[in-house]
């Protein structure tokens, strides 16, 4: 109890200075995407406190933000297009429902077979969407891209003066103010979509509870589940390594899903983790639940009282801020490291980044990354090493490495070019592991093909893996 209570109320001022922070970046994404998804903007304010006070309570990664994001606004919005609203909020709890189910079995687990390369080209990959996804919001007059430098400026100078107050704050008040004051005509978030000030309401979607309904949102809510914990996870992961902490993935899968099914009923969107946000809220010293909560509630709170002065906030000035993070967000030292890395790593990297760049999904990039690096480790794996015994003792052998599906064949090969004219061997394989069925399939064949050659075979200091596997599989009676 009092851990988590430190993790409420240890770093009051720094929360809730990021919980600002973050509130401010979150506006654009969530509305953008809102209209995108063919829904009303306070759609996604609606999801964003929710989720974000549901992660504040019960998620395991302290710091992190989820909140209505545009990955899963993507995949919605076919369905909003041809059946409406409705079914999304009963397609977001389904899916919430889904990722309950996925936490249950304990899928967060996986998360630890995610090479470091991959995590790596992850993140440069975000960094350079986050990158070009702001530049729109420069174009269309001079004015925008002077007011944009100006607030990246005040972003990197400002700390020089004082860190007290949060620059990415002090540059959207400066921005705003010139706007304002000199009557500029620049894209405001009002521009972006009007925003109702009505607080949210519990209510059951108004859709036929039957099967055919199930058949419309389940492969929606499917996809929607399993987008939204990859990025969520690849969240959590990418806050452990910057806090040098630990979460409970699994714990962080429940939270989410849990999110998903309160969101629902109140009329909001699915969502999930925030890389960017999640970012800009470690940046600025949020670091503890009440930085993730205050996101969300303070995002709710200046639609309901706030309303006309939130709607004024020059778009650039909060895509100044992003474009900060941005370049923050990318791994400099990785892209030194290219040429020193070893070759196969600095590939996965390079192909994560440039699928994530492609397709504009950041699961894709990691799939295919884990995928490549899967297999340069397989190949890695493959290769064994056969050293002979003294020229008075040549029919011995050691053999180091892994033996499976893919070494099987080089085993073979070895001890085939090997055993010429010689009555018995042995090998030694207290250096080398058995790994499945073709391993022990390999070393059947070589016994019985040297039985058939007058040659016998002896196996001699298997580990506990190799002969519990040998024993259970093999044809042949360990000597």
């Amino acid at each position: 109890m009092q851990q988590y209570k430190q993790e409420w109320f240890g770093n009051i001022r720094g929360d809730i200075l990021a919980g600002i922070v973050v509130c401010l970046a979150l506006f654009p994404e969530v509305i953008g995407f809102m209209i995108v998804a063919g829904v009303p903007p306070i759609v996604g304010v609606y999801a964003t406190f929710f989720i974000t006070a549901i992660a504040a309570f019960f998620g395991s990664s302290k710091g992190m933000i989820s909140a209505a994001a545009g990955s899963v606004a993507l995949v919605l919005a076919h369905l909003v297009a041809e059946y409406g609203i409705q079914y999304l909020f009963a397609t977001t709890i389904l899916a919430g429902i889904l990722q309950v189910a996925l936490g249950s079995l304990k899928v967060g687990t996986l998360m630890r077979y995610i090479p470091k390369p991959v995590m790596t080209g992850f993140v440069n990959g975000l960094g350079i969407m986050m990158f070009t996804s702001q530049l729109d919001h420069f174009q269309g007059s001079l004015l925008l891209p002077l007011l944009g430098l100006l607030g990246i400026a005040i972003i990197f100078l400002f700390p020089r003066i004082t860190k007290k107050i949060p620059a990415p704050i002090v540059a959207i008040l400066v921005i705003t103010a010139i706007v304002l004051g000199f009557g500029l005509d620049v894209k405001t978030l009002g521009d972006m979509g009007s925003i109702s000030t009505d607080l949210p309401r519990f209510g059951i979607p108004a859709v036929p509870m039957t099967l055919e309904t199930l058949r419309i949102i389940f492969p929606t809510a499917l996809s929607v589940a399993i987008v939204g914990l990859v990025e969520s996870l690849l969240t959590a992961q990418l806050v452990d390594e910057i806090t040098e902490e630990k979460s409970d993935k699994n714990q962080e899968t429940l939270s989410q899903g849990l999110g998903n099914v309160v969101s629902g009923f109140f009329g909001g969107i699915a969502g999930c983790g925030m890389i960017g946000q999640t970012i800009i809220n470690l940046n600025y010293g949020g670091l503890g639940r009440l930085a993730t909560f205050l996101s969300g509630f303070f995002m709710l709170l200046s639609v309901v009282l706030l309303n006309g002065s939130v709607v004024q906030i020059p778009v650039v000035a909060l895509a100044a801020v992003m474009v900060v993070v941005s370049i923050e967000t990318i791994n400099w030292d990785s892209i030194k490291r290219l040429r020193t890395n070893p070759k196969n790593e600095s590939f996965a990297m390079i192909l994560t980044v440039a699928i994530v760049i492609g397709t504009h999904n950041l699961a894709y990039g990691v799939v295919a990354g884990t995928l490549v690096s899967a297999v340069f480790a397989a190949f890695k794996m493959s290769h064994l090493h056969v050293a002979t015994g003294t020229a008075d003792d040549d029919h011995h052998y050691k053999v180091d490495g892994h033996l499976y599906f893919a070494s099987a064949e080089n085993f073979l090969d070895f001890f085939a070019e090997e055993i010429e004219q010689e009555e018995e061997i042995v090998i030694d394989i207290s250096a080398m592991t058995l790994w499945d069925s073709t391993a022990v399939e390999a070393i059947d064949k070589l016994i019985t093909r040297n039985n058939k050659r007058g040659v016998k075979t002896t196996l001699t200091g298997a580990n506990t893996q190799s002969s519990a596997l040998f024993k259970r599989i093999s044809i042949h009676t360990e000597k």
